[in-house]
């Protein structure tokens, strides 16, 4: 696995980024130890850059404060990481018996997360960020997180204007930590990715990264042509949670909302999953590699952020990337719905 470059910022990175949810204690509660091993896999199986894609909201800053324990601990240097840390969600004290951000995702938890996306806020979400990692890593790329929740939350055509605005001016204090030196590159991540497009459309932006947006369950046409926008701007396209937050590999949750199959709004999802698992099963395929192959088929994908919280899926993940998928199984999930019978990026 070959370091590429990432768009324009002029850094390298492997095709590989890893996804620090689980450092946060996303969907359960993990020990330190198990963290440190995890973080030790990346470190040893990664080439050098290892990229790691983080947030404040991922477990209320703990994400990152676990990160910077581990790096430190195994004694990786700050020019062998690059860290992407998302910001706009500020930790903040818990005064309820569980977070009030994503009810029911994140577990385990000693601080409150809350969103501030604006000028000043955006600044303030930087700097925590670097006291979180511990003040001896930086952050190289840094993007404005849930766009598309805050635009979601107006109670007006008015009121979304005004967050849009508030939005922009979170952008122009990224444009100045990048400008300072602070950072190499800004992006955007969100699940909705025509938020992204509506950002793309006002700011000058060198990574974007889709969440929930393109996968083997969900990829509109439409979406394909943006990505192909980006492309020819030279913008690097990181996709993650190429799952669908695990639900395509069996989990529970979907896009992070845990699933009920009784409920009939939902038994289509768990249809397409039996599915798409029998077919595997009959054509000797791992749904995982499948998943991963069909989320990196787009040329202007550079990398795909997986996250685990098992320091053995590390190789695994790894090994996905140059899995081989016969062109005659994507033929199959065409013939059967389950792939789009028209979609360009895969034989």
């Amino acid at each position: 696995m070959q370091a590429i470059p990432f768009g324009n910022t002029g850094l390298l990175t492997p095709p590989l980024i890893f996804g620090s949810t689980a450092l946060g204690n996303l969907f359960r509660e993990f020990s330190y130890e198990s963290k440190l091993a995890t973080m030790r896999a990346i470190i040893e199986r990664l080439p050098k850059p290892v990229v790691i894609d983080s947030a404040g909201k991922y477990g209320a800053g703990l994400a990152l404060e676990v990160m910077g324990d581990c790096l430190r601990e195994l004694g990786v240097p700050d020019d062998e990481v690059i860290i992407s840390n998302k910001l706009a969600w500020l930790r903040a004290p818990l005064t309820t018996p569980e977070p009030t951000f994503e009810p029911g995702a994140w577990f385990g938890l000693a601080h409150d997360a809350v969103q501030d996306i604006s000028y000043a806020g955006i600044l303030q979400c930087f700097e925590q960020g670097l006291e979180l990692l511990g003040g001896d890593y930086s952050t190289q790329l840094i993007s404005v997180h849930d766009p598309d929740e805050y635009l979601d939350a107006a109670a007006s055509p008015a009121d979304r204007e005004r967050r849009f605005d508030d939005i922009l001016d979170a952008y122009a204090a990224l444009g100045e930590l990048k400008a300072a030196g602070k950072a190499k590159g800004i992006g955007v991540g969100a699940k909705n990715w025509k938020s992204i497009a509506e950002i793309d459309a006002q700011v000058e932006l060198d990574w974007v990264m889709f969440a929930n947006s393109y996968t083997l369950y969900s990829h509109p046409v439409d979406l394909l042509a943006f990505m192909d926008s980006l492309r020819a701007k030279g913008v690097a396209i990181i996709n993650s949670a190429v799952f669908n937050a695990g639900f395509l590999t069996g989990g529970e949750f979907f896009n992070y909302v845990k699933l009920d199959r009784a409920n009939p709004d939902q038994a289509q999802k768990f249809a397409w999953r039996e599915k798409f698992f029998a077919l595997c099963e009959q054509h000797g395929q791992v749904p995982a590699e499948v998943c991963i192959q069909f989320g990196k088929s787009h040329p202007g994908i550079v990398a795909l952020a997986l996250s685990t919280s098992r320091p053995e899926r590390v190789a695994t993940n790894v090994a996905a990337m140059s899995a081989q998928i016969p062109a005659g199984f994507w033929a199959v999930l065409k013939e059967e719905g389950l792939l789009a019978a028209d979609h360009p990026y895969i034989a």
